[in-house]
């Protein structure tokens, strides 16, 4: 049901990209079960406004196949291993959702019947039409794409109005990491050629220009502060905006 005090959220269909270290919690590996459910009671707030909601969660808390390969995985084994981490992560967040009263899908790139169904991209639109969130694991399917590009790339094909990237422990964009530098500049908005030039580090390059060509805006916002991806869709809170326009324009 949607919220009576915000009766027209700014979006309609988003997509929501966190990593998987962001299921985490304190610890350093793994899942931590209350954030998991902090996470999924945000997810909440922002589906009772009558937001269609797409997902993507990293695997990087499970393994992550970059650093798989650089200790000497092969690339394209250590790349489906991440996949599998990401079908691990979306059960997770389905079980939260779904003890929240929220009706989810986990569509897996990678065929696996028995746990998830397959990507089919009307099935999926007509499951975000009938109000139930889907959560997209197992990257787009293949080695050597990220997840960034698994987000970018299902928030196109689901005709999402902008992606959301959940951010832990900062507010937006900056130039360096805010956490390690005091005169770190934050962005309010920058274009999507800026965070190219400057390899500002909000997505990976291809997921960037997969955004840019489709004029996908991306927002990037605490993941962390209690109530801010709510307040995003009613026209609140801090975030960094990427988009196509220029700079000066907010």
């Amino acid at each position: 049901m949607a919220d009576t005090q915000t009766p027209n959220p700014k979006y309609k269909r988003v997509m929501l990209k966190i990593s998987g270290e962001a299921l985490m919690g304190d610890q350093g590996f793994g899942l931590h079960p209350p954030t998991v459910q902090r996470i999924a009671q945000e997810v909440k707030s922002v589906h009772d406004l009558g937001v269609e909601i797409c997902m993507v969660i990293g695997g990087g808390n499970v393994f992550r196949g970059l650093q798989g390969s650089a200790q000497g995985m092969e690339r394209t084994t250590a790349d489906y291993m991440g996949m599998l981490a990401t079908v691990m992560n979306a059960l997770a967040m389905q079980s939260a959702l779904e003890e929240q009263n929220v009706f989810t899908r986990v569509i897996s790139a990678i065929r696996m019947d028995e746990v998830a169904e397959p990507y089919i991209r009307r099935r999926a639109v007509r499951h975000l039409e009938k109000k139930r969130v889907c959560v997209f694991a197992g990257g787009t399917g293949n080695p050597y794409f990220t997840t960034d590009t698994a987000a970018a790339l299902r928030a196109n094909e689901m005709n999402c109005e902008a992606i959301f990237m959940g951010k832990n422990g900062v507010d937006g964009i900056y130039d360096k990491d805010p956490r390690e530098h005091a005169d770190a500049k934050r962005y309010d908005a920058v274009s999507y050629d800026e965070v190219l030039q400057k390899n500002l580090k909000v997505m990976d390059a291809s997921a960037i220009a997969l955004a840019r060509d489709n004029n996908l805006p991306i927002i990037v916002f605490p993941l962390d502060e209690p109530g801010g991806f709510r307040g995003i869709l009613a026209g609140k809170g801090t975030y960094t905006k990427v988009y196509g326009g220029s700079t000066k324009s907010g």
